[in-house]
């Protein structure tokens, strides 16, 4: 009728009504449009990369949250679908946050069933001796991220050589990977930088880790979850909203939201000066275009690069004498928590004897109880 607001169509197949719009391309599709065009997606990043091959042992990190949800799920689709050949688990790891962790483990025990893939839990106490609990009870919130992306990244690794995996597979996605480059820009650290963006890391170690999700926005993972009605944990980490990678967060949020072209050109003028000359778009591309510039950093060849070895005391890959893992580790056991922080040095392999902070004896606990 004349007058009434006509109805948007699915550019895509121009038979159902569209009912989104694509955070990544703008486009107004329908639900089943966006269905096919996300795990499509996912599937041409797999093939293109490589990164599989038939009959690979891949273990998912799970941990029940939104992205390694619909990781499970889309990868147990398309490996039925497509007939990778692939010997998918679950794998989880239990930090010991009280009111989160055991929270969400719960969520990933029900999608052991609904995807029907074996889990395995690993925990930081087991590996350890020390909960996130005891040990945020010891330093605060200040510095608490640092223990547990250190201690988390170790024990994925170990629960995967656990399961005899020939892949680890995690739920980053293009926001994660983008905060990620302008991190390790604002710290300066030129060795992750260089590798940050790839795809597939740690090619050069025991389990090559792969990110199905590199292109795919955080916003568009949560519209899949939210129509497809998958059960996922929404609540944040009780100890995280102090992390420094907050602060990236949001200003690749203001990237996205800039409309004025001065504004736009005062941000790109200060990341072009930044990342050398490679180029960031505002909305709706930054994300991806932030990637780009990572993946177009180049290191000089004259630049002296940490040369990768193993740790003394767990076999771990390390650049250092012990690995970030085991110095953290040894100052919680010595009572003395913040000499594994920052750019401070430990006093590596002596047997003192355990300090007057009532700390645990040095030798209590090694770094994780798996061989590589």
């Amino acid at each position: 009728m004349e007058g009434k607001r006509s109805v948007r169509m699915c550019c895509l197949c121009n038979e159902r009504r569209a009912s989104l719009s694509r955070p990544k391309t703008l486009e107004q599709i329908c639900r089943e449009c966006f269905y096919l065009a996300f795990e499509d997606e996912i599937h041409q990043i797999i093939v293109s990369n490589r990164l599989f091959i038939r009959g690979d042992r891949v273990a998912i990190g799970a941990s029940g949250g939104k992205d390694s949800t619909v990781l499970a799920y889309v990868l147990s689709k398309l490996n039925r679908i497509h007939d990778y050949g692939l010997h998918l688990f679950l794998l989880s790891v239990d930090e010991g946050i009280t009111g989160y962790r055991d929270d969400s483990l719960e969520t990933v025990h029900r999608n052991q069933i609904q995807y029907g893939l074996p889990l395995k839990v690993v925990s930081y106490k087991d590996l350890y001796g020390w909960t996130m609990d005891e040990i945020v009870k010891l330093i605060g919130l200040k510095n608490n991220c640092t223990f547990c992306g250190v201690f988390r990244r170790q024990a994925l690794d170990r629960g995967a050589a656990f399961l005899k995996a020939d892949k680890l597979v995690t739920g980053h996605n293009a926001d994660d990977i983008a905060e990620t480059v302008l991190l390790n820009i604002l710290r300066g650290d030129i060795a992750r930088l260089s590798r940050c963006s790839s795809i597939i890391t740690g090619e050069d170690g025991p389990i090559p880790r792969c990110k199905p999700f590199k292109y795919t926005y955080e916003k568009e993972i949560v519209m899949y979850a939210y129509f497809k009605k998958l059960d996922y944990f929404s609540t944040e980490c009780i100890y995280s909203p102090n992390a420094y990678r907050g602060f990236a967060r949001e200003f690749i949020k203001d990237l996205e939201r800039i409309r004025s072209p001065f504004s736009s050109l005062f941000i790109l003028f200060v990341c072009l000066f930044v990342i050398h000359n490679h180029v960031i778009a505002y909305r709706p591309r930054a994300i991806l275009d932030i990637i780009k510039s990572g993946e177009n950093f180049r290191i000089s060849t004259t630049t002296k690069m940490p040369e990768q070895g193993t740790c003394e005391r767990c076999g771990y890959i390390s650049s250092q004498k012990w690995c970030k893992a085991c110095v953290l580790l040894d100052g919680l056991n010595r009572g003395l928590p913040k000499l594994g922080i920052g750019r401070s040095r430990v006093a590596i392999g002596c047997k003192e004897e355990n300090e007057s902070h009532g700390g645990k004896s040095i030798e209590s606990k090694q770094c994780g109880s798996l061989d590589f």
